[in-house]
């Protein structure tokens, strides 16, 4: 008996992605998100998965410096892209300025849509380093928290944006 039906085995790619400066080659189903080859490929934890559909942000990280969600991108549309996780950010066991001014203010609580955040706040500042509030806050409001209440996070962004552009 002949099989008819379409080829039944996965193809994979084999794809190279730099992430936090590193060159990783990666097999991978040309449909397997770049979340989840960051965490279970790569072991880069650092980057949750929430809601899977783009909304929540807790995925986001920066791809060529630009906030974007691991959930909707495909690991092979990364390849070639400079790619960083929120384990990019600490300096060994030294917190980043970002990740300081998050604590300094209490701007997480349960901590699980915090790397979201620090990346997306990263990206921003890379881009607009003299925000107000209302900039700040409208940007935050791209991501879901459930715990603070966003305004600590507001005032950590600021926080570190106003000690960035003292240190200049």
């Amino acid at each position: 008996m002949t099989d008819t039906r379409p080829e039944s085995r996965e193809t994979h790619l084999l794809v190279t992605l730099d992430v936090n400066g590193e060159q990783h080659e990666v097999l991978v189903e040309p449909r397997r998100t770049l979340v989840d080859v960051l965490r279970h490929d790569l072991g880069l934890t650092g980057t949750h998965v929430g809601c899977e559909h783009g909304i929540c942000g807790a995925c986001t990280i920066l791809a060529d410096g630009s906030p974007v969600r691991a959930c909707l991108m495909f690991a092979a549309q990364a390849e070639g892209i400079p790619l960083r996780t929120v384990e990019s950010l600490a300096d060994g066991r030294e917190l980043s300025d970002l990740q300081q001014a998050f604590t300094d203010h209490h701007a997480l609580q349960c901590g699980f849509c915090t790397p979201g955040f620090l990346m997306l706040a990263e990206g921003f500042l890379a881009e607009c380093p003299e925000p107000d509030r209302d900039e700040i806050r409208e940007v935050v409001a791209a991501n879901l928290c459930r715990c603070t209440g966003y305004q600590p996070i507001v005032e950590a962004i600021g926080a570190c944006a106003a000690r960035r552009r003292k240190e200049k």
